[in-house]
């Protein structure tokens, strides 16, 4: 944690930590979740509200399987399961854990509420950590769209293995090119935000929408380049500083344009930074895909009730089985132009816009909900997986339509 840190060290501590490779093996979900009132979900949650129905449960091991609950800054709730072994494993966990989550916002008279932004609510900044106060303040400088995601947006994150050192579709270059190839398609099936101040925004995930407008330097993909863990050190020395970790009392905020590459060759008046400050500077950076050691897939607007469940399956079976990996790198093939091998920010801009309108990423979905379902059957996976899967194929998938579709249907006719 010395304070004399090299751009090459820091390059080579970026690309150990974040691509820790080995056999893919392990799956984990983050789930993200508004909070609103049982009778008025156009009523501000309180911060103390929250806290006495979250209180018993809040501790660490408070939890029937070891989940993790945390807070985002406008008030949503996040449930984060640990690690498993395997899809099943997962989501029965996950499950379980859910339900006494469920349970004791419902005896508070609250429920979460699966949408990837709060269609009506314009909630305050209820964290005071210096880490918000100073995100906030960096976001502002470019316009409203950081407030916005702050503390109206939820999401479904999905963490899968980053893969070996091979070069077939368990090495990790293989998942990392997978993982971004079918991030529209991601995008488009399980868009689920099209509704702000109560209207249609014209996008059906505005969530996604809203971090396409922010710092690209810092939300959308990296460039590129054979070897995923150098194009990543790179994008994450050239991203800017959000804030500097200090006090707890104090103020974070970093001076405006400043690189952590600029950082590390030396910033009038500012002291230079540590390994541990590289290390925060990481958790500071939300491109769809972040490698964490490995593979955070952050593009899912939040779902309805266990709808979670179908992206979680589906991503977990296209990028684990061989067979539909395959499938899924053919499907997406359309989606990559001018011999780049995955999708540019254009095609990521019309999932989010279009949904499964768009005839291209249409076809691609449907494919890999054909090609995710065959794995699961062939994985022995419990049947119910199988139905959840097949059954939002039925509702949305294979008709055009994503969950987007029944907000806006709901406005047609009220």
């Amino acid at each position: 944690m010395t304070a004399d840190l090299l751009e090459d060290e820091a390059e080579a501590h970026v690309r150990g930590v974040c691509f820790k490779t080995g056999p893919p093996e392990r799956i984990g979900v983050e789930l993200e979740w508004l909070v609103q009132d049982r009778s008025d979900p156009r009523q501000l949650i309180t911060v103390e509200r929250l806290d006495a129905a979250l209180a018993p449960i809040q501790a660490p091991g408070a939890l029937p399987r070891d989940g993790r609950l945390t807070r985002e800054p406008g008030g949503q709730v996040e449930l984060s399961s640990p690690p498993a072994p395997s899809l099943a494993a997962c989501v029965e966990a996950t499950t379980a854990d859910l339900a006494v989550l469920r349970e004791h916002l419902e005896r508070a008279g609250l429920v979460l509420v699966g949408r990837g932004l709060d269609p009506y609510r314009e909630p305050p900044r209820v964290l005071d950590h210096p880490r918000y106060r100073a995100m906030e303040g960096y976001f502002d400088r470019e316009g409203p769209w950081g407030r916005t995601m702050m503390r109206r947006t939820a999401s479904l994150q999905v963490n899968l293995d980053c893969g070996d050192d091979t070069d077939g579709v368990s090495g990790h270059r293989s998942r990392w090119e997978l993982a971004h190839r079918i991030g529209p398609v991601l995008v488009a099936a399980f868009a689920n935000s099209p509704l702000s101040g109560g209207r249609p925004t014209g996008w059906l995930s505005t969530r996604q929408a809203t971090w396409a407008l922010m710092d690209p330097g810092r939300t959308h993909q990296p460039g590129h380049h054979p070897d995923p863990a150098t194009s990543w050190a790179r994008y994450a020395l050239d991203a800017q500083v959000l804030c500097v970790p200090g006090a707890e009392d104090g103020d974070w905020s970093a001076p405006a344009g400043l690189t952590f590459r600029g950082w590390l060759r030396g910033a009038p008046g500012l002291r230079a930074p540590t390994t541990a400050d590289l290390d925060y500077h990481l958790s500071t950076l939300f491109p769809p895909v972040r490698p964490r050691g490995w593979l955070e897939l952050r593009m899912i607007d939040a779902q309805y009730g266990d709808d979670w469940i179908v992206p979680t399956a589906l991503t977990a079976a296209l990028l684990d089985d061989p067979v539909a990996a395959d499938a899924a790198f053919a499907a997406t093939e359309p989606l990559c132009r001018d011999g780049e091998p995955i999708p540019s920010d254009v095609i990521w801009q019309r999932a989010a816009r279009l949904g499964l309108a768009d005839p291209d990423i249409a076809k691609a979905a449907r494919s890999c909900f054909a090609a995710a379902e065959s794995a699961l059957g062939r994985s022995g996976d419990p049947a119910a997986l199988i139905q959840a899967l097949a059954g939002f194929a039925d509702r949305y998938t294979d008709r055009g339509r994503s969950p987007a579709h029944d907000l806006l249907d709901a406005l047609r006719r009220a």
